[in-house]
């Protein structure tokens, strides 16, 4: 979506407009709030008790962003596991001055020293009781996702585990048995669910104020066809230790106790489908989540798409960097969803007197490797208004053109909500925002954060009170990992793949994986 900074400020003015008059009572909560905009927004409160003693198992990118981000006031980190030196240093230490901050920094010297170290997830339960373990948060290559999560369940600990799910259906639906059978915590970090900002957006797509839905475009795009630029090929990059110590451990087979066949793939492990989910897992999945979550967290009817590797190991064209590369996943995937409307009968929601089989919301999702032309995020196109989420970071909200109104990129938009008829969009000609809008910017501001924080604050409030009221539990995540799973056969089998109810039912042993098998 090409638009001028001018009229990129219009559309959050828009956005904030219309979330500070239709959430005028939340936006006035928000702007008075002592207990964080999280508290608010996904109804939970300070924590009761002492903070929830966590390990943290699997330190690399992702594990590190999440110790950064820890609330210290809910989760007392006491432990951490990784199998690769370096994220275990770099863990205290920390690798980036924002985002992965290190415990040191977080914690301070003196209680960082505290956090026991442990070499892998095994020796780390073999000590659950001296440590007084009970939770751990899970960041490791996806393969070892479900078999990690379950080992802790059983071991008796509540469980946060990073997204994807597993790395197969049958696997997610294992992982929420063995929580339900104990009656532990099973979160999946879909962090959307605890974005205040997609919070905000859904509200208004709940609401009608986008209209129809007929249409999401969901996209991420990025450039790594220049020479060593690609962030997923680690292996020339990662330190000594980490490479020496893994290939002893692939020679003497303990390696593979772990999960991995060899050093490379646990360091490269997004590039192999042995070990990951290529880009519809590590990207597509959060904002399938995403587009999900506007349509009313429906499941979808059906997926197809095309997948390949177009630009990597490619003999004869990029850079030579490229012509050796060995990766087994796609480096461009172009897929379609068909997902139920309002009055689809597969809506859950519809009216049963009401119903249309042709009301069908289609949602894209493309992400390449060669080009990064518009930045990633989600286009909703509504009957009534246009909402662009940009990188997670921004809400932009544009009206359409109607027999009253004008609409546009660079139309402001009016807040009307008429008893009779329900809320609506009107557009005026000003050349600054309302009070309202200004209200909603200054209540949010800078506190709008990517929901890594609050996810586990919630994921704490839960275990110390007992309410399982998780927002993304192990239901809501296996059906983004359905999604993104089915996703993938589409592409490999080149066929249109029709998503069956009982996929989506954790007591049925039906998984689409078992159809092409």
């Amino acid at each position: 979506m090409l638009t001028t900074p001018e009229q990129e400020q219009i559309g959050r003015d828009n956005f904030n407009e219309v979330v500070g008059l239709s959430r005028r009572e939340f936006i006035t909560a928000a702007a008075a709030t002592t207990t964080g905009l999280g508290a608010l927004y996904f109804g939970y409160s300070k924590l009761e008790g002492k903070p929830v003693k966590t390990a943290f198992i699997g330190t690399g990118d992702e594990g590190n962003v999440l110790i950064s981000e820890h609330p210290t006031d809910y989760m007392d980190i006491v432990a951490i596991a990784d199998l690769r030196p370096a994220n275990r240093d770099r863990t205290f230490t920390g690798s980036h001055p924002v985002a992965r901050k290190g415990l040191n920094a977080v914690l301070g010297k003196a209680k960082a020293s505290k956090v026991k170290v442990y070499e892998n997830h095994r020796d780390l339960l073999a000590a659950k009781d001296e440590l007084g373990l009970e939770a751990v948060v899970i960041a490791v290559p996806l393969n070892q996702h479900a078999p990690i999560a379950i080992e802790c369940l059983e071991a008796g600990l509540h469980v946060l585990s990073e997204k994807l799910m597993a790395q197969t259906v049958t696997q997610c639906k294992e992982m929420i048995r063995a929580a339900e059978k104990r009656d532990l915590m099973l979160a999946v970090g879909h962090q959307r669910h605890y974005s205040v900002l997609y919070d905000n957006a859904a509200f208004l797509t709940r609401e009608g104020l986008l209209g129809d839905i007929k249409f999401i475009r969901a996209q991420w795009h990025r450039n790594n066809s220049f020479p060593n630029s690609d962030a997923w090929q680690k292996w020339n990059s990662s330190k000594p230790q980490d490479r020496e110590l893994l290939m002893k451990m692939e020679k003497e087979g303990s390696l593979k106790d772990f999960g991995y066949d060899t050093a490379r793939k646990l360091i490269d492990w997004r590039l192999y489908n042995e070990t990951g989910g290529g880009l519809m897992a590590e990207l597509g999945s959060h904002q399938m989540d995403a587009a999900s979550i506007f349509l009313g967290k429906v499941h979808p009817l059906a997926v197809q798409g095309y997948g390949g590797k177009n630009f990597f190991g490619m003999e004869g064209v990029g850079p030579e960097s490229a012509w050796k590369d060995d990766r087994d996943i796609d480096d461009q995937i172009f897929v379609t969803f068909e997902f139920p409307g309002k009055t689809h009968p597969a809506n859950e929601k519809a009216d049963s007197k009401f119903q249309n089989d042709r009301d069908i919301s289609v949602v894209t999702y493309s992400s390449m490797n060669t080009n990064r032309w518009e930045p990633y995020g989600e286009a909703v196109f509504g009957s009534r208004a246009t909402l662009w989420m940009k990188t997670e970071k921004e809400a932009l909200l544009y009206k359409e053109s109607s027999k009253d109104s004008p609409g546009g990129v660079e139309q402001r938009i009016w807040y009307v909500d008429s008893k009779d008829s329900g809320p609506v969009l009107d557009s005026y000609e000003t050349s600054a925002p309302t009070a309202a809008a200004n209200s909603a910017q200054a209540a949010m501001g800078n506190m709008i954060s990517r929901g890594y924080k609050e996810e586990m604050e919630h994921f704490c409030y839960c275990i110390r009170t007992g309410k399982n009221e998780l927002r993304c539990n192990g239901h809501v995540a296996m059906a983004d990992a359905i999604m993104a799973l089915t996703a993938n056969l589409a592409m490999k089998h080149q066929q249109r793949i029709e998503f069956q109810p009982e996929w989506f039912d954790a007591s049925s042993d039906a998984c689409p994986e078992d159809s092409f098998t």
